[in-house]
């Protein structure tokens, strides 16, 4: 999955820099920041941008620059299409565009709008304008303001409308170190999530799986130094998980298992233990059938036929099957990923 985190002026170059350096080692390639908010008068916005933009270009990361008709006055540009000599490629516009502006716009840059509020007759006036959607992306607003957050339902609503017609879509989850003032309370999309933003990494899979959203980036400037190591991970492709149960489990240390594109609601199914992870022959003789509660790990035995060998984790609780060899069960504190490691996620085992 892609993943993002948010630069902010007010915060200073030196924690800046730190965010990028920590961002590039992790993985990340896309970073969000704001010339027009209210809180950061008196930021020497043309000398802090370009440093900013320069320090992301280095490091390969995107940076999505929200901007208004104010950011010209700050930055003491007359026209927006300026900001390509700062090297600026992707913009969120926000507001005072209208629509022959936006296509012209696009034509410089890739144009993000703010995904929750674009409505059929913004893209009907882009459509006749001359749009071409493969230049738009889509990003939702995060909320400062307790209780103002989107669902989840209503987050992939929109994603999969606006996938349809070829938008990237983008999210925000809160950040689970330094908060974003002045109220402190989390920069989630998604209301629900404000309430575990310690769980940094299950709130991204969220968005990204049940979301159906793209890229999903840290609202909030501070991250834990746990949550920038699950950022390193998703970024590549997978979540850590703790594997508890019989020695059985010790040959699964450390492996990398993916789950299958076409995704089963009940089980995930690793791709690598058919091929290159393939069991030792000593798991694949039947043993004594076990009901199999939500997290266990599984290996279908030889009574499978063709299918022996296949490691499977229960995302639901199933029952026995003299056909099935339970190995062990992820950890109570992982089991909450069940649900979004799907289509191509993989886990590391340990």
């Amino acid at each position: 999955m892609q993943t993002g985190i948010s630069l902010y002026f007010g915060e200073g170059v030196e924690k800046n820099e730190e965010a990028i350096e920590r961002a590039r080692r992790a993985g990340v390639r896309l970073a969000f920041t704001s010339m027009h908010i209210p809180e950061e008068e008196g930021v020497a916005y043309r000398d802090a941008s370009r440093h900013l933009l320069a320090l992301c270009r280095d490091a390969g990361i995107d940076l999505m620059v929200d901007v208004s008709p104010v950011t010209l006055e700050k930055l003491g540009f007359s026209r927006i299409e300026d900001l390509l000599d700062f090297g600026v490629t992707l913009i969120r516009l926000d507001f005072g565009f209208d629509a022959a502006r936006t296509v012209e716009l696009s034509r410089h840059f890739r144009i993000v709008f703010n995904a929750s509020t674009v409505s059929r007759e913004d893209i009907r006036a882009w459509r006749a304008a001359g749009a071409d959607f493969t230049r738009f992306a889509a990003c939702h607003n995060f909320y400062p303001k307790p209780l103002t957050g989107l669902s989840i339902e209503e987050v992939r609503r929109i994603n999969e409308r606006l996938s349809l017609l070829g938008f990237t879509t983008m999210a925000f989850v809160p950040g689970d170190g330094e908060l974003r003032g002045p109220l402190h309370d989390g920069l989630p999309t998604v209301e629900d999530q404000r309430s575990r933003r310690d769980a940094v990494a299950l709130n991204m899979l969220e968005l990204w799986a049940a979301g159906e959203t793209d890229a999903v980036l840290v609202g909030d400037p501070g991250l834990t130094e746990r949550s920038w190591d699950e950022l390193g991970c998703l970024s590549a492709g997978y979540v850590p998980v703790h594997a508890e149960g019989s020695g059985a489990c010790e040959e699964l240390s450390g492996q990398m298992h993916h789950d299958r594109a076409d995704s089963s609601p009940y089980v995930f199914r690793s791709v690598e233990s058919r091929t290159t992870l393939r069991p030792s022959p000593a798991l694949l003789a039947p043993a004594e059938p076990m009901p199999r509660p939500a997290g266990t790990i599984a290996v279908s035995n030889e009574r499978y036929g063709r299918y022996a060998g296949e490691l499977e984790i229960a995302r639901v609780d199933l029952p026995a099957d003299p056909r099935m060899n339970v190995l062990g069960r992820i950890s109570e504190c992982d089991r909450a990923y069940l649900p979004y490691l799907v289509r191509g996620m993989g886990v590391r085992l340990s």
